[in-house]
C-alpha cells in the first residue's frame, strides 16, 4: 500500500512546457509522461492536484480568468485532477501562498479533505520541495533542464534518478519508457508512488529509415502521437 493519500503536482515544467506567463489555453503542451504520472496515481486510488505560482497575474501580464482556462485546457489533457490551486501574486507581496510558503499545499490538501503529511508534492525546482516540507508533506523533486544543479544536489536524496543524455538515449532505444519532465525526459522517479515500475511505453509505427551506403534500407521506430482523455473532475 502506498504511504499517500494524494499527490500534487507543480504545473509548468513539470507536467505542461514552462511558457512564461501564459494565457493562452492554445499554447498548453504537456510533457512527455505527464498523463501517464497523473493516471499511475489515479490507478492506486490516490486523489491529484495541482499547486502552481501564477505571479503573471500580480504582474498584470495575465488575469485570474486566463490561468484558469489554461488549467482547465490542460486538465483536460491529462484526464482530470481533483483540484488545481494557484496563487497569483508576486513575490514582493510576501503572501503565505505562493511557494516556497506552505499555503498552496494547505489549500489543496483542505478541499482534497486529506493531511498534507499524506500529500506528496512533485516539482521541479527547490521552492516546490520547500513547500513541501513547510507544510508538513513529502517532496518529490523532478529535475528538467532548467532545474538549477545546486537544488539538484541540495535535494539529492529527494530527487528522482537522472541520467547524462547519452545513456537517456540508449535507454529510450532500448526501452521506449516515458518519463516526466522537460526535453530529456527525467522523471524516472514517479514511480515511488508505491514503488512499482513504469508500465512500458509501447513502440509506434515503423518507417524505413534512410538508405546506408550500400543501399540496404533499415525500419526504425517511431512514436504513436499522443492524445489524452478530456475529463473535467473536482473543484477548481
Amino acid at each position: 500500500m502506498t504511504p499517500f493519500s494524494a499527490v500534487l503536482f507543480d504545473r509548468d515544467g513539470t507536467l505542461v512546457a514552462d511558457v512564461p506567463y501564459n494565457g493562452d489555453p492554445e499554447r498548453v503542451r504537456l510533457l512527455p509522461g505527464a498523463a501517464e504520472a497523473v493516471a499511475l496515481a489515479r490507478s492506486l486510488g490516490l486523489a491529484t492536484g495541482v499547486v502552481s505560482n501564477q505571479s503573471g497575474v500580480g504582474r498584470g501580464l495575465i488575469t485570474a480568468d486566463d490561468v484558469r482556462r489554461v488549467n482547465e485546457r490542460a486538465d483536460a489533457l491529462l484526464g482530470g485532477l481533483d483540484t488545481w490551486v494557484f496563487c497569483p501574486h508576486t513575490p514582493e507581496t510576501g503572501c503565505d501562498c505562493r511557494k516556497p510558503r506552505p499555503g498552496l499545499i494547505l489549500t489543496a490538501a483542505a478541499r482534497l479533505g486529506v493531511p498534507p503529511a499524506a500529500c506528496l508534492v512533485i516539482g521541479d525546482i527547490a521552492a516546490d520541495v520547500l513547500a513541501a516540507r513547510a507544510a508538513g508533506a513529502h517532496a518529490l523533486l523532478v529535475p528538467n533542464p532548467a532545474t538549477a544543479p545546486a537544488e539538484v544536489a541540495r535535494f539529492a536524496d529527494q530527487s528522482a534518478p537522472t541520467s547524462s543524455p547519452r545513456s537517456a538515449r540508449r535507454s529510450r532505444g532500448r526501452r521506449g519508457r516515458g518519463r516526466l519532465g522537460g526535453a530529456r525526459r527525467p522523471l524516472a522517479g514517479h514511480g515511488r508512488l508505491r514503488g512499482l515500475r513504469r508500465p512500458l511505453r509501447g513502440r509506434g509505427r515503423l518507417r524505413a529509415a534512410r538508405r546506408s551506403r550500400t543501399g540496404r534500407g533499415r525500419l526504425r521506430p517511431t512514436r504513436r502521437p499522443r492524445t489524452g482523455p478530456v475529463l473535467l473532475l473536482g473543484a477548481r
